[in-house]
Order: C-alpha cells, then sequence, then structure tokens
C-alpha cells in the first residue's frame, strides 16, 4: 500500500456526504471535501477501510439534530487505516502506523462533521489504538463501536467469571461480539443466544452453548433463567422476564422496562487496546458480512443493506476510496 507522507498530503478529498437528512438516497459522493484539519491531541488517518453502524443510519435520518454537527455530514463511526500525520500533543502514534477506532467519543452527542467514509478523518488519540497485527483493515473496521459497546454493558452489567448471559440479537454486529467477550473474555459460565435459522451454527461457532431460534421458540418462555441478558434488538418487556431475580438487563435500543437500563457507548481507545491480546489470539473474532465488504462506489447499497436489519456481523465498506 503507498504510504502517504505529510508533506503529500492533498487539501481535498473524496467522501461521501449528505446535505439533508433522509434514507441512503440522500448520500452523495463528492470529490472536493476540504481533508479536516488536525487539532493538536489528534491523528489524521488515511482511510483503508470503515464500517457501518445502526447509529449512522439514525443520524441520517436526524434523529440526532438537537446534538449533531451542522449539515453537510460525511457520515462514519468506524475506521481503520493509517497515521499519516500526529498533532503537537500526540504521544502514543506516529506516521505509518496502522490504526483502528470509533472518532466519535460521545455516540450520540458532539458528533463528527467529517466521519470515516471518506479518504481522510481527523481523530483524537485517545479514541483510536493500534490495529491487531493478524486481522485485514477491513476486519478490524468493523469491531470498534460494537466491541465498545458490548465490552461496556457487560460491565455495566456487572457481568463476571461464572456468571450466563441471554444474548438477544446473537448474530448482529454487537451480539455476535458479546457472545466471544462473555465466552472467551469475561468467562461466563453459560451463553444463550436469539437468532433466525440459518445463523444458529454460527451462534455456536462464536462459543454460544445455547442457540435459540426466535421465529420457533419465544426466549422467554424457557425454563431457564439468567443472570444477566444483553438486549440487542430492543425487546426490552421481554428481555427482564428471561432474567433470574436480582438479575440485570442492559439495552442498546428502543424502550426500557425496568429493572433493565439503556445506555449510549463512549468510544476508548484503551478498550481496544485491552482486547487486542484476544483479538490476536484469535479467542475473538471479527465477523463480517458475508455481502460484504462493500466497495467505496457501493456504499449507498452498504447503507440500504444495513437498513433491512438482516446483516450478519458488520457491514464494512473497503477499500477506501
Amino acid at each position: 500500500m503507498e504510504t502517504t507522507s505529510s508533506s503529500s498530503i492533498p487539501s481535498e478529498m473524496k467522501a461521501w456526504v449528505y446535505a439533508e437528512y433522509g434514507g441512503a438516497d440522500v448520500l452523495k459522493l463528492d470529490s472536493s471535501i476540504s481533508v479536516p484539519q488536525v487539532k493538536d491531541d489528534q491523528v489524521l488517518i488515511k482511510v483503508v477501510a470503515a464500517a457501518l453502524n445502526p447509529v449512522d443510519a439514525k443520524r441520517m435520518l436526524g434523529f440526532f439534530k438537537s446534538t449533531d454537527s451542522p449539515l453537510p455530514t460525511v457520515p462514519g463511526y468506524d475506521v481503520a487505516g493509517v497515521v499519516v500525520k500526529v498533532g503537537s500533543q500526540v504521544k502514543n502514534f506516529k506516521e505509518g502506523d496502522e490504526v483502528y477506532g470509533n472518532i466519535n467519543e460521545k455516540g450520540l452527542e458532539s458528533m463528527k462533521q467529517s466521519g470515516s467514509l471518506a479518504e481522510y478523518t481527523a481523530v483524537e488519540e485517545k479514541l483510536m489504538a493500534l490495529k491487531p497485527k493478524n486481522l485485514s483493515f477491513a476486519e478490524a473496521a468493523g469491531l470498534p463501536l460494537a466491541i465498545e459497546t458490548a465490552y461496556e454493558g457487560l460491565e455495566r452489567s456487572g457481568f463476571s467469571d461464572g456468571k450466563s448471559i441471554l444474548v438477544l440479537g446473537g448474530a448482529g454486529g454487537v451480539g455476535t461480539l458479546v457472545i466471544q467477550l462473555a465466552k472467551h473474555v469475561f468467562g461466563a459460565s453459560r451463553v444463550a443466544a436469539t437468532c433466525s435459522t440459518g445463523k444458529l451454527e454460527l451462534l455456536k461457532n462464536l462459543g454460544a452453548d445455547l442457540a435459540i431460534d426466535y421465529t420457533k421458540e419465544n426466549f422467554e418462555d424457557l425454563p431457564e433463567k439468567f443472570d444477566v441478558v444483553f438486549d440487542a434488538v430492543g425487546q426490552c418487556e421481554r428481555a427482564v422476564k428471561a432474567a433470574k431475580e436480582g438479575g440485570s438487563v442492559v439495552a442498546i435500543i428502543g424502550a426500557v422496562t425496568p429493572p433493565a437500563f439503556i445506555f449510549v457507548v463512549t468510544s476508548k481507545g484503551s478498550i481496544l487496546e485491552k482486547l487486542n491480546p484476544f483479538l490476536e489470539s484469535g479467542k475473538v473474532k471479527p465477523v463480517i458480512d458475508p455481502k460484504g465488504p462493500f466497495s467505496f462506489s457501493q456504499t449507498v447499497e452498504a447503507f440500504s443493506y444495513l437498513e433491512t436489519g438482516r446483516a450478519t456481523g458488520k457491514v464494512v465498506v473497503y477499500p477506501i476510496p
């Protein structure tokens, strides 16, 4: 891959951008977007791969207007790429480093106007980590927001060694990682997860002891109850019924039924660093939807596919541009 030294960084770049809120059809490819300026605590990344998340689609629809950056917006939270310039206060990265991360520290506020679906993006050093050596850029790009959400949710729910967990939406971007982290990082005694018929085998391969076909059975009617239920699909009322007395239910989407709680992830490079050994050893694996990766020119199709809610694992855009 060609390296770009800071002296050869262009002033303009190709990026996907939207100037009004709406579905995937509001996205336009623009080849004259300004390359973002790098602040003292930031690195400029030559983007190699990016991944889409449900939050990208909701943001584009205008769900977070009140806290969003002004339009026009280059979307994209997840990035993997190469550092081509470092701000004056950056300590941990240098030009040429291969990195990955979720570029928006707070999921729904102060979001960057210039995201990862572009040739370059500027990101605070503390949000990034060195890319695991054994992963491709496309695989690494699919991890940050989802693995940070999985990890933070497990931590907040008080999950620990020897506990049992039920994951709702086990084949999705977050769910595939909750299963693996619960099993291989937190030491779950038992992992159950829901999915559709064709995905049962995948869940078992990721470490689920029990894969539940939601098209055939209702998880809340099972006699077995769980220490923690991680709801990644927005079925909180049912999720609460599957938890043990005194157990916890954590949700990342939808309406919340007490005692469940909902949270929005905070991006931290330190979490990625902590999980890198599990990724490099192959204990935790990224799952990329088999329809992808989508090329940069297919970004609109990638968004349309994400919106079907049928993706397995992550929808990744690669290579960029």
